[in-house]
């Protein structure tokens, strides 16, 4: 699918990287239809020397150069970078933004054109390759936009697509600041772990792989939670009584809390990014 097309990114710090890696280490597309620009020549050089992609400085370059762009800038730049870049932007190119918290309403402003747009948002999994990325589309996509940027993402983890665009908010507040919940209850289980005797190391060790390993069950069994739970919770046993303390903390409570906050916070920074697009593009007339 994504064999012959070029593929831009504009920003290749670490999420940048990360696809630029995924796409040639699954050879989703070949490296020599790939170009990367940044502001830091020492990281496009290493890029290069790694990837053997093509790499500039010139952000206009790798649009005019592209079939597929992606924007991984950060969230504060994005509008400077779109507004520099959109000259050389038209309905030939589908625009790809990973850019966090920066709705699609926000770009079709900044960029001020009928562009084929998509919003995608990975998290920092895919590091790893495990990423779970949430993608939107913008009204002018074409038939197989969708498809193309799913196969991007798929080559850093797994994707799922959101019809509707408000939705972002709430993945982000799950998956995409998941790992930090996620992180912290390893952290906290390790804790726990020192504290009934164990060394830092096996704590840390034993908590992480006890995550992992309950993540690939739920995803390879594809039972409901629940169901896994009850497997391990035995009648008067261990588990049960450790659920029972969970329980009396409010975990579940606090979980549903965190993703609610997570979630709010990411709409009302989207809705203050539109506003500022609003205002430079009335500045800018």
């Amino acid at each position: 699918m994504l064999q012959e097309k070029k593929i831009g990114f504009i920003g290749t710090g670490n999420m940048g990287e990360a696809l630029v890696s995924g796409l040639v280490l699954s050879k989703s597309t070949r490296p020599e239809n790939i170009i990367c620009s940044d502001i830091d020549p020492e990281l496009l050089a290493a890029i290069k020397e790694k990837y053997k992609v093509h790499t500039t400085c010139d952000n206009l370059e790798v649009v005019r150069r592209s079939d597929i762009i992606v924007y991984a800038t950060k969230p504060q730049i994005l509008g400077m970078v779109l507004k520099e870049t959109a000259p050389a932007l038209d309905d030939e190119k589908l625009v790809i933004s990973i850019a966090a918290g920066v709705p699609l309403a926000a770009i079709a402003i900044g960029l001020q054109k009928k562009l084929r747009l998509i919003r995608a948002m990975p998290n920092i999994c895919a590091f790893v390759k495990e990423s779970a990325t949430a993608i939107a589309a913008g009204e002018y996509v074409h038939e197989n936009d969708v498809a193309e940027a799913r196969a991007i993402f798929n080559s850093v983890g797994k994707t799922v697509f959101i019809h509707e665009n408000v939705l972002m908010d709430a993945f982000t507040g799950l998956s995409g600041s998941g790992p930090a919940y996620i992180f912290t209850i390893v952290d906290a289980m390790a804790d726990a772990g020192v504290k009934m005797g164990l060394s830092r190391k096996d704590a840390l060790f034993l908590s992480t792989q006890t995550v992992l390993g309950s993540a690939r069950l739920l995803m390879e069994s594809k039972e409901h939670p629940g169901q896994l739970k009850d497997r391990v919770a035995s009648p008067g046993g261990t588990a049960i009584a450790g659920i029972h303390t969970l329980e009396q903390g409010g975990l579940r409570t606090t979980l549903i809390n965190a993703v609610e906050s997570a979630t709010n916070r990411s709409r009302e920074l989207g809705e203050m990014m539109v506003k500022d697009f609003i205002a430079n593009s009335k500045t800018e007339k």
